[in-house]
């Protein structure tokens, strides 16, 4: 057994096909958890079960939209029915629009319809993922972890993201309300706000044209401010890895008395 002793916990990690989930299920199933990938892109999410199972961990696909409850709710029952119980809920999937609130050139401004995107899939799908999770986390009795993926942008803004932004804001609240309601179902609520991250395949080069557009710059200039880490105190960005060992000690019992609220890991780097 090990120092975390979550051998033999069942996740579901939604978002978990590519990107920060997938380090996430990587890294919980190096520490004895059985991951459910649950994910929207499907060769994706097979290609992270596959992944896992190479490393020796326990894995299963679930098919999932976040934004539809019935997708979620059958998420979490084939999570229960694959492992016999769920344990630890990682509220993961998000999507990133970057858009100005007036653009005059009319060329990235934000609208109704992305605004209701955005909100979907990273507001409403925490909703209905951890509303899931702790349903079937109570029938069990015998507690659980929902970890919220936020963000610090949730508190200081960032330019360009709006949108992401206040949806960010919106899963700290909810943290923190969440965990007052479910604390004593034995149920821990905790989030995570990353700072700036390695690259991975979800930073696309759309989405970087997008927000160099929004802040007034090439996107030549956008790469090198990735480059450039004189504003993290420690002098590098984050690891995924990182966050996922973040993840897993927050989901055990080693972190048993931290609740309801969102612990930055960032180098040291605020927004303020």
């Amino acid at each position: 057994m090990s120092w975390l002793e979550l051998e033999g916990k069942t996740a579901l990690v939604t978002g978990g096909a590519l990107g920060l989930g997938r380090a996430i299920g990587l890294g919980l199933a190096g520490v004895g958890v059985r991951v459910v990938v649950a994910d929207i892109n499907e060769d994706a999410g097979r290609e992270a079960v596959t992944e896992i199972e190479a490393a020796g961990g326990e894995s299963r696909f679930a098919a999932c939209n976040v934004a539809e409850p019935d997708s979620v709710e059958a998420a979490v029952r084939a999570a229960v029915e694959a492992f016999g119980r769920l344990d630890i809920l990682v509220n993961n999937a998000g999507v990133i629009l970057p858009r100005l609130l007036v653009d005059p050139a009319g060329r990235e401004e934000l609208d109704a319809a992305m605004w209701d995107r955005v909100f979907a899939v990273n507001t409403r799908g925490q909703f209905l993922c951890a509303q899931a999770a702790a349903r079937a986390m109570m029938a069990d009795r015998q507690g659980g972890v929902i970890v919220m993926m936020n963000s610090e942008s949730g508190l200081e803004g960032s330019e360009g993201q709006s949108v992401y932004a206040a949806t960010k804001a919106a899963g700290i609240c909810m943290t923190r309300s969440w965990a007052k309601e479910l604390g004593k179902h034995g149920i821990r609520v905790v989030g995570i706000a990353p700072g700036i991250m390695e690259a991975t395949a979800l930073r696309t080069e759309s989405y970087e044209r997008a927000l160099a557009y929004t802040r007034g710059k090439t996107v030549e200039e956008l790469r090198a401010g990735y480059v450039n880490k004189s504003s993290i105190p420690l002098g590098r960005d984050g690891k995924l890895a990182e966050v996922a060992d973040l993840v897993c000690f927050l989901a055990s019992r080693r972190a048993s008395y931290i609740h309801g609220t969102t612990v930055n890991i960032s180098g040291g780097k605020s927004r303020g």
